[in-house]
This record gives structure tokens, C-alpha cells and sequence, in this order.
């Protein structure tokens, strides 16, 4: 079965950076999808970043500018740089992988990692 480990949440200060890592295993379809979702209190889950493993990208609007993501394909690993973070930020962040062979769908989800932003 596919298992994804998250690393690098932590706390930090407005304006500062923080870089999350996530570590696919297992049986692992060649095309997929792999990106970061975040939740905070209260709201829904949503998407910051997303990367296909031909290098397809899509932002969140509130994270354009500020947060880069990026894979190696080689590692089924997947990185979210954080720059200038805001307290808006706040989140649990949740690593997420997707495919679609044939007519099937599946995804899978990270324990997910507390980060913490202050102002």
C-alpha cells in the first residue's frame, strides 16, 4: 500500500520560511498527481500546491508568490518552500497523492504537519 511521510512543520515568525517534505512508498502509479492541502479551525480543507509528475503546477492564489512547490520523481518526493509566511498560514498541512489508472481513482493522505505562524 502507498504511505506518505510528512516532515518539516514547525513554528515560526511572520515573514519567516519553513520547507515540507513528503516521502511516497509503496506501488505507486507512474502518473499521479501529488500536492499539499492545509486546514485550519474551523474551515475546510483546501489546496496550496499541486505538482503532476510531468511537472504540471497550480497555486492557491493566497500562496502565489511566497510558496514553490517541486518533486523528484526518482524519490516519489514531494517539497513545499514556505517564504514570507503569514499568520494566515496557520494550518495543519496534509500531503496528498492522486491517480487514475484505467477507470479506477484512488488518493492518499499524509498524517499531516502543524504549522504554526506568529505574528
Amino acid at each position: 500500500q502507498v504511505q506518505l511521510v510528512e516532515s518539516g512543520g514547525g513554528l515560526v515568525q511572520a515573514g519567516g520560511s519553513l520547507r515540507l517534505s513528503c516521502a511516497a512508498s509503496g506501488s505507486i502509479f507512474r502518473d499521479n498527481t501529488m500536492g499539499w492541502y492545509r486546514q485550519a479551525p474551523g474551515k475546510q480543507r483546501e489546496l496550496v500546491a499541486a505538482i503532476t509528475s510531468g511537472g504540471r503546477l497550480d497555486y492557491a492564489d493566497s500562496v502565489k508568490g511566497r510558496f514553490t512547490i517541486s518533486r523528484d520523481n526518482a524519490k516519489n518526493t514531494v517539497y513545499l518552500q514556505m517564504n514570507s509566511l503569514k499568520p494566515e498560514d496557520t494550518a495543519v498541512y496534509y500531503c496528498n497523492l492522486r491517480y487514475y489508472p484505467g477507470y479506477s481513482a484512488y488518493a492518499y493522505w499524509g498524517q499531516g504537519t502543524q504549522v504554526t505562524v506568529s505574528s
